[in-house]
């Protein structure tokens, strides 16, 4: 059975000038698949996987091309309108998705990406879009462990550091002395739960905290000393901005490895880089 805003394996019932039309198997009725939505060779009596939303004027219609985000998920998409009713992204349909200004938090600019969650509106049927993203993440309460790691989306900047969404449900706070780049809205990164608070509030990092952390990195060098012949020119003295661009870990943490590794006898340090002992 079709719902608007899901995928489904619907038949073609028949052909006609506009496209192929699809049963709904429920209240939508026929669905039409417009030519230009197909992918492939379809025929009628085939079965095909298509996502149902809505057109200009608002009836259902379906498409075998997949959205950049579907409802219930958290997405960066672009600004591509402003008109007096709201705004309009690029979310990689023929229709547009609508942000009411009821959602957004300020207007929209044409050609910036934000972060936005997309939901079925509940009165009108309509695929929209929200940049208030309080209200969208999840109410269970968490259940991560310290050191787990997790998938995060930066959404805003905050004194603090920054905020990201966690497996695309919860909102925690990246800190500043933890992001050694400044990541923009939208980027997607590997991350670490640092502690969830008794207030449910989350602690993110970058790294693996603890021991953990630096064996990793440890394992990292020395990989990267085999790929290059033995020497790597980054040492203790050379600039974090390079480790990080390197490594994608701040200075500190590198000594920590390196000193690590050296005590191990793994490497020498000279004031030329890093070599792995012979």
């Amino acid at each position: 059975m079709a719902h608007i805003g899901q995928r489904a394996q619907l038949t073609i019932l028949r052909e006609s000038s506009p496209g192929l039309f699809l049963d709904s198997g429920g209240d939508l009725g026929e669905i039409l698949l417009p030519r230009n939505e197909t992918i492939g060779t379809v025929n009628v009596g085939d079965s095909v996987d298509v996502f149902i939303y809505c057109d200009s004027e608002d009836r259902p219609i379906a498409t075998m091309k997949h959205p950049k985000a579907m409802p219930g998920e958290f997405a960066s998409l672009e600004c591509i309108a402003s008109t007096p009713i709201g705004s309009f992204m690029d979310w990689g349909l023929a229709k547009d998705l609508f942000v009411p200004f009821r959602e957004q938090k300020i207007r929209l600019d044409v050609g910036k990406s934000y972060v936005v969650f997309v939901y079925v509106d509940a009165e009108s049927d309509r695929i929209v879009a929200s940049r208030r993203l309080n209200r969208h993440f999840s109410n269970d309460d968490p259940d991560y462990a310290p050191g787990q790691q997790v998938d995060l989306m930066v959404y805003a900047k905050t004194d603090l550091g920054y905020k990201a969404i966690i497996n695309g449900k919860h909102s925690g706070v990246l800190f500043a002395n933890q992001v050694f780049h400044r990541p923009a809205p939208g980027e997607q990164l590997q991350g670490f739960i640092t502690q969830v608070r008794d207030d449910g509030k989350i602690d993110l990092s970058l790294h693996a905290p603890g021991r953990a952390g630096i064996d990793d990195l440890e394992s990292r060098i020395e990989s990267e000393l085999q790929q290059r012949g033995g020497h790597w020119h980054l040492c203790d003295s050379s600039p974090a901005d390079d480790i990080y661009e390197a490594l994608g870990v701040s200075k500190k943490s590198f000594k920590k490895a390196t000193g690590a590794l050296f005590r191990k006898r793994k490497i020498t340090i000279n004031k030329d880089g890093i070599h792995l002992t012979r």
